[in-house]
């Protein structure tokens, strides 16, 4: 549900996205989200479907600076090519923008944008956002955005009629302002799913200790999380070999089979419209 790959900017890829679906059909996954900050990767995700036919490849888009921000437009044209995963914005983003600029090779100016306007309320780009991630029944996801945004934005997606809900990684704790167990386990109960990533316990990024995210897991119930990787960065693991290890870390830390099975697959595969 979350999977980086090259061309990228400010952390090169590991592998371009054809590499990264032919390993993972390799070792046996059935599906992969294409993710990337720069450009809305539906067409990628095209071209791959033809190559690997085995494995079904959906695209997405960022609504970040790089594509206009809350580009109305460019989120519309992707639909109709079958994007399926909606971020709003992840490094443009106000509650990540500062941390990001921190990343090796980055150059972010500015301070990003939030998607609440002065008085605490959705801006007025959101209700045609959602709008057409209705229409089109695709997955919202909430970036990196602040739980202020986050609850305001579920919130609105739930009176329009989305339940394809994703918390983004909401359980890293990686410097930007983040959730709070009880806020996860909140927004759990009103429909959205919890992703957490293998990056997150990796020494060349953010070193969690996996014992309180498995906690988390618990307290949260895996019926309402996923398991993704974050990965496609060079000097991390691959996508295909992350889930792997991320399923033996879950596991060593109690994390049950079933447990897996709900966040590995049945979750992902109910958003993705594949059960």
């Amino acid at each position: 549900m979350h999977c980086h790959h090259s061309p990228a900017i400010i952390i090169p890829g590991r592998m371009d996205a054809w590499e990264t679906a032919k390993q993972a059909r390799q070792m046996g996954m059935r599906a992969l989200v294409l993710k990337s900050s720069y450009f809305p990767t539906a067409p990628i995700a095209d071209i791959v479907n033809q190559l690997v036919p085995e494995l079904k490849c959906f695209g997405g888009i960022c609504l970040d600076y790089e594509i206009g921000g809350l580009n109305v437009i460019a989120l519309e044209t992707s639909a109709k090519m079958g994007c399926k995963m909606v971020w709003m914005p992840t490094h443009s983003s106000l509650n990540s923008r500062a941390n990001m600029r921190k990343l090796p090779g980055a150059s972010l100016e500015g301070d990003g944008f939030s998607i609440l306007d002065a008085e605490n309320k959705l801006v007025p780009e959101i209700d045609k956002i959602l709008a057409i991630i209705k229409k089109y029944d695709m997955v919202l996801a909430n970036g990196h955005i602040s739980p202020k945004e986050t609850f305001a934005l579920f919130e609105a997606a739930q009176k329009m009629g989305i339940n394809k809900l994703v918390v983004t990684h909401g359980l890293w704790t990686n410097g930007m302002v983040r959730f709070t167990l009880d806020e996860l386990k909140q927004l759990g109960q009103m429909g959205a799913f919890i992703e957490s990533c293998y990056v997150g316990f990796l020494p060349t990024d953010f070193r969690n200790d996996p014992k309180p995210i498995a906690d988390a897991i618990k307290f949260i119930g895996a019926e309402r999380c996923i398991m993704s990787t974050d990965l496609g960065q060079y000097y991390n693991p691959s996508t295909a070999e992350g889930m792997r290890m991320f399923i033996a870390l879950m596991l060593k830390y109690g994390i049950s089979a079933p447990e897996i099975e709900f966040m590995a697959k049945k979750n992902p595969a109910k958003l993705l419209g594949l059960d």
